[in-house]
């Protein structure tokens, strides 16, 4: 019988800084304050963002991985298993990596439950380099350790099981997608907006990392293509940062209706999509070698696209054709098919069917995709451990 009392709960992810603005460092403290809002009593290791701890009753404690690198994790071992003994928690919860572990380490010092969240492959996608190095070494170290971590496991957390070896119990494995703030992120979000709407028109919004499997030169293009057919009322807004922005940026010289913002705190988020008429994620897993498993990623930016009332634009991928259902959601395209982006982009400039379109993705983002529901799932699973 699962207990009804709260938990003291120690979360270590030392590789996410908080406060934030990537997808980890906005999962991590929108799991430690949803369980928190729960009643359970939570402690989470993560490296301290350049402004102040987040308000709330979720105890902050500044651990970062040596270094700043995530391959490093493990030499924090001993200071995460200090604060562990100090905290005396009934659970770690752990976000995975290969060269973590120290979560599982101070678990078992404490004898405490022990939960691994996985968002991103335990198993070796085809083709890999770091299997062709584990295989060299003989041992297969890497693989080794890694599995180690899920065996140590009483619970795994994660989007997709297909990203875990396949001897692992389906009775240990819970999937569930991320989630959004439905309440910060809805359609009335007001504030100063971090970009200036041209008038008329449709603007639409990406915003995350920009590498190169994120697809956010793929918009640029489809926006060049609309303008060579005479249609120049579409606005997109590029927000985020990271490598291949200045190589998109450089690609959409003379294209006026190519906004760039940079980097936007998260609490400024709102608004900037609130502003917008249609939420793009136009991901090209072929520029992503890991994601020959699958499209295993929870994305982040597709519910606070709904939560927003944003129609999603979005290749028709087998996991992303369950979260945003063809013109019911949103609008998904073949990305084998070199204009459908743009074609999908020009068929969202009716404003009536946006509307309905959006009105459909804010009601699903309330019931199915809000961190309320996500931290629910996880609070019914962590009882049921006791």
């Amino acid at each position: 019988m699962a207990s009804s009392k709260s938990l003291r709960i120690l979360y270590a992810a030392i590789d996410q800084t908080v406060p934030g603005t990537l997808g980890g460092s906005v999962h991590v403290r929108a799991v430690a304050e949803g369980l928190a809002a729960l009643g359970h009593d939570v402690h989470t290791l993560v490296a301290r963002g350049a402004e102040a701890w987040p308000p709330g009753p979720v105890r902050w404690h500044d651990v970062e991985a040596p270094g700043g690198r995530a391959q490093f994790r493990l030499l924090a071992t001993r200071e995460v298993t200090r604060i562990t003994r100090a905290v005396a928690p009934d659970l770690v919860l752990e976000r995975y990596h290969n060269f973590g572990g120290e979560g599982m380490l101070a678990a078992r010092a404490v004898g405490a439950k022990y939960v691994l969240e996985v968002n991103a492959p335990v198993v070796d996608y085809p083709g890999s380099p770091k299997s062709r190095v584990d295989r060299a070494l003989v041992v297969q170290p890497m693989r080794r350790w890694r599995e180690r971590q899920v065996r140590a496991a009483d619970l795994i957390v994660s989007p997709s099981a297909q990203i875990l070896p396949d001897w692992v119990p389906a009775d240990r494995v819970l999937e569930v997608e991320w989630g959004a703030d439905t309440v910060r992120f809805n359609p009335a979000a007001s504030g100063d907006v971090v970009w200036h709407r041209q008038q008329g028109g449709m603007a639409v919004v990406f915003a995350g990392a920009f590498r190169a499997w994120h697809g956010a030169a793929q918009l640029v293009e489809a926006v060049r293509l609309l303008r060579s057919r005479g249609i120049c009322d579409v606005q997109a807004v590029l927000i985020g940062d990271g490598p291949e922005r200045a190589a998109v940026q450089e690609s959409s010289r003379g294209l006026d209706q190519v906004i760039f913002t940079g980097t936007v705190a998260h609490e400024r988020m709102p608004t900037a999509l609130s502003a917008a008429d249609v939420g793009v994620a136009p991901f090209d897993v072929e520029r992503h070698p890991p994601l020959r498993l699958g499209f295993y990623w929870s994305p982040l930016k597709i519910f606070e696209y709904m939560a927003s009332g944003l129609p999603v634009v979005a290749p028709a991928l087998p996991r992303l054709r369950s979260i945003v259902r063809h013109e019911v959601e949103g609008v998904l395209y073949d990305p084998a098919t070199p204009a459908a982006l743009a074609d999908a982009l020009a068929s969202m400039r009716d404003p009536e069917r946006r509307h309905r379109l959006g009105v459909a993705a804010r009601a699903r983002a309330e019931r199915e995709y809000s961190w309320r529901a996500h931290c629910a799932k996880l609070d019914e699973a962590f009882r049921g451990l006791f």
